[in-house]
Formats: C-alpha cells, sequence, structure tokens
C-alpha cells in the first residue's frame, strides 16, 4: 500500500470505543483526558461533502496546513467556511451512538495564507462533545444538513441509537 492509500484509509476511520488506558490502577494517566472515542468531521460546504480527518485532532489537516492563523475574523474576509465537528461515541445499550458533536467554525483563505480559528471555541467544544453535549445551532442550515447525511451515512445504526437532542439539532427544515 502506497503512502497515498494509507492517508486515505487513516482518513475515512471512525474511532469508536478502545479500553480505559487507566482501568482503575490509580497510576500514570489518572485525571487525564482520553480523547480515544472522538473523532474530527470535517464539514465542507464549499465542496458540499464531510469527512473524518483525525488529523484535524491536532489541528494538522488539509484545510489547517500552511496558512497563518488569526483570532479576529475580520483579519481573514475572504476566508472560506469550514467546520471541524468533534462527535465523541459513546456505548449504550442498543450498541455504540453519537453521544457529543459540536462544530467548530474556521474560516480559510488558502491565496492569500491567512486564517480564522477561535482555539477557546475549538478546546471548548472538544470538551463539551466529551461531555457528551449537542452544539451546532450556530451551523449554517447547509452545513447541518451535509453533517447530518454523513453521520446517517457513516453508521445508520449509530445515527439510530442517538438521543432526540442530537436529531432535533440536525432535523430538516
Amino acid at each position: 500500500m502506497d503512502k497515498g492509500q494509507a492517508s486515505n484509509k487513516k482518513q475515512k476511520s471512525f474511532t469508536i470505543i478502545k479500553d480505559d488506558s487507566t482501568d482503575g490502577h490509580g497510576g500514570y494517566g489518572i485525571g487525564s483526558i482520553s480523547l480515544e472515542n472522538m473523532s474530527s468531521v470535517i464539514v465542507d460546504p464549499n465542496e458540499n461533502k464531510a469527512y473524518v480527518d483525525m488529523d484535524a485532532m491536532h489541528a494538522r489537516s488539509d484545510i489547517e496546513r500552511r496558512v497563518k492563523y488569526f483570532s479576529e475574523r475580520k483579519e481573514v474576509p475572504d476566508g472560506q467556511l469550514y467546520w471541524i465537528v468533534w462527535v465523541t461515541v459513546e456505548r449504550g445499550e442498543n450498541g455504540p451512538y453519537y453521544a457529543g458533536v459540536a462544530a467548530s467554525e474556521l474560516r480559510v483563505d488558502r491565496q492569500n495564507k491567512r486564517a480564522y480559528k477561535s482555539m477557546a471555541e475549538h478546546v471548548t467544544h472538544m470538551e463539551k462533545s466529551l461531555k457528551g453535549k449537542v452544539i451546532l445551532d450556530h451551523m449554517d442550515e447547509h452545513s447541518k444538513q451535509l453533517l447530518r447525511d454523513f453521520l446517517v451515512g457513516f453508521n445508520e445504526d449509530m445515527w439510530s441509537n442517538s438521543n432526540e437532542e442530537l436529531f432535533q439539532a440536525l432535523s430538516k427544515s
């Protein structure tokens, strides 16, 4: 398998749930946050697509690379809108489900190598997703539909097992 195939395979996977690394032993790592059951989904309303890109977990997705970041949206007036959606998966009595889903805005002006991102928002939304919260009300309807279609298409059982709050947040208007 060449590097391109390996990269594509990595980006298409969804982190389901792994064993707890602390497993009650009380040693190193106790109190740390595990991101093992979180995945990052990029919603690109410009190209009408949504896809998993695990590199976004470390701010290294393709859309985040090779740009200078600004903390003010006005510094990137021609930036294209993207969403990094933090999706946490848990296992319930009916199987895995989308437990926490929180979207963070990203604006990228590739031509001028500039981008807007609120690091505080991204960190807060990651934390909220881990806690099972759904934060999608600030997304535009088109992006919500792309996300909904992706989550349903990725695993219809996980979608069906999810809570009513997610259904309402992504319901068709």
